[in-house]
Order: structure tokens, then C-alpha cells, then sequence
């Protein structure tokens, strides 16, 4: 009867939701992939400019952190930006991070419905408006990220900060995995 009682109370649970790890190659061309280091391209280059505003976000319980991100850049005509600050937490999450080491490069995405976490930062640039933000996160035991997919939901809150970088600076580069 106890065997009974304890087969049906563990039926009766919620069925824990999965993580949903999914790779995908991501390729440009067949050409450019196998392309090798150039030695017209530097080892490292540096763009300078200024900050010329700062644009705080804040997301309230359940927003897309991205979508956000992204509906912000527009309404506020952020063209290049440095995001300089991200903290708050996350109901669930939606990331991809490089899973190989040659090319054609490949990304693991990672999906996960029911778990929590606290964003520990967020990083990365806006560039030419385009939103390429990364994001690192805790739980009780780990801290993990990657960058951000959609899908990622706000829990308590989230602010993000963003610097704006004067005109005139091209980022256009800076995250061009073929500029090599």
C-alpha cells in the first residue's frame, strides 16, 4: 500500500522540464571558412572614441531581455554602443556559446524553461544596430552564459546599460569572424 501511496504522489508531480541543448554549424561560405590567417590583417586594432550618452534600460517580471534590448536600440536610434553594465535576474534562459575549434564554426544553443537565474553581467556591443550581447549568469552551484537568444524572460527585474559612441566609428569589423 506505501509503494502505492508513493508511486501515485510521485505520478502527481510536475514533470521537471528539460534542457534543450540543440548545435548548429554556422557557416559562411565554403571559401571563407577555409580561409587562413592573413598577414594584412592585424594580430589586434584598436577603435577610439567617445561616449556621448548613456542609455539605462530597465525590464520588468516576464519581458524578452532581448527583444527589449533590441526595442530600445531602435526607439533611442543607438547606432554603435559598448554595453557597460547588466544586472537583475531571469526566469528562464536562452543562450548560444562556440562548441568547436575549427571552422566552419558551430554554436550550441541552450534552452532551459523552468530554470532560474541571477545575470551577473552583460557584455558585448551594439554595432551598427545590431545587438550582439552576451550575458553571464549564476544559480546555486555554477555560473554559465553565452549569448543572448530570444526567449530569455525577466524575473525580478533587469537593468542594462548601455554607453553610445559618438558618430563616425565603424565597428563593422570588430565581430567579423573572416576579418582574420
Amino acid at each position: 500500500m506505501q509503494a502505492l501511496l508513493l508511486l501515485t504522489a510521485l505520478l502527481a508531480l510536475p514533470a521537471a522540464a528539460q534542457i534543450v541543448r540543440t548545435e548548429v554549424t554556422k557557416a559562411t561560405t565554403p571559401e571563407l571558412d577555409a580561409k587562413g590567417v592573413s598577414a594584412d590583417v592585424p594580430d589586434v586594432y584598436a577603435v577610439s572614441g567617445k561616449i556621448e550618452r548613456v542609455v539605462i534600460m530597465r525590464f520588468k517580471y516576464q519581458a524578452d531581455l532581448l527583444a527589449g534590448i533590441e526595442e530600445m536600440v531602435k526607439k533611442e536610434k543607438v547606432k554603435n554602443a559598448v554595453f557597460l553594465s547588466g544586472i537583475g535576474s531571469v526566469r528562464n534562459y536562452h543562450v548560444h556559446s562556440v562548441s568547436n575549434r575549427t571552422f566552419p564554426s558551430k554554436n550550441v544553443f541552450t534552452k532551459d524553461s523552468s530554470t532560474p537565474a541571477d545575470i551577473v553581467s552583460i557584455n558585448g556591443y551594439v554595432i551598427d544596430g545590431k545587438v550582439h550581447a552576451h550575458m553571464t549568469m549564476t544559480d546555486a552551484t555554477k555560473a554559465f552564459g553565452g549569448h543572448i537568444e530570444p526567449g530569455t524572460n525577466v524575473f525580478t527585474f533587469a537593468i542594462v546599460t548601455l554607453g553610445v559612441l559618438s558618430d563616425g566609428i565603424d565597428l563593422s569589423r570588430v565581430d567579423d569572424k573572416t576579418f582574420r
